[in-house]
């Protein structure tokens, strides 16, 4: 009897495991843990203003998340585009939002990146990486943007720049505005 007992407080100790790991998201080929129709993991972050902006307040709203950074030299290429081709286009419009998520980089390093790459669209800051790592692994790399349906779900994921996936970008954007 005690090792009838003991073998099954052995398995039960070894099963423990297996929830844990079952838990964890397998990453895609881009690295994303997230995918489309998932609900967008929720956060709160400071942006450079000092104000703070939580992703579950935004329902409602159609959100564009750009993952980023000032040492990233496609980011950088990518920059203006979102600027020109989506802030300017859509930042009157009550339903949109765009928030550059930074990675890992202090408040005035920050705002010197947006003084340098000429964007106007709110950049938070995302110390350690916290906020990315809930959508990608933490370790993957960037420039890669998030968009958000106004049900909370994930519709669309970018990574790198690439022209005919930014139109494509852009059209969803459009579309989910109607």
């Amino acid at each position: 009897m005690k090792k009838l007992f003991l073998a099954l407080a052995l398995m039960g100790c070894m099963g423990s495991h297996a929830p844990l790991q079952a838990s964890q998201p397998v990453p895609d080929a881009a690295g994303y843990i997230v995918k489309v129709g998932d609900e967008a993991p929720d956060f709160e972050m400071t942006l450079t203003d000092g104000s703070k902006v939580k992703l579950s307040d935004l329902k409602g709203k159609v959100v564009m998340l750009q993952f980023t950074a000032s040492w990233c030299g496609v980011c950088r290429k990518e920059m203006p585009f979102i600027e020109k081709d989506i802030w300017q286009k859509h930042k009157d419009n009550a339903s949109f939002v765009l928030y550059g998520v930074d990675r890992d980089e202090p408040l005035e390093r920050v705002k010197a990146f947006a003084k340098q790459t000429g964007v106007t669209y709110p950049l938070g800051l995302d110390p350690g990486a916290d906020i990315f790592a809930k959508y990608a692994e933490r370790n993957a790399g960037i420039t890669r943007n998030v968009l958000i349906g106004k049900d909370g779900k994930i519709v669309m994921m970018t990574r790198l720049y690439n022209e005919e996936e930014f139109a494509s970008l852009c059209r969803k954007i459009e579309e989910l505005l109607k």
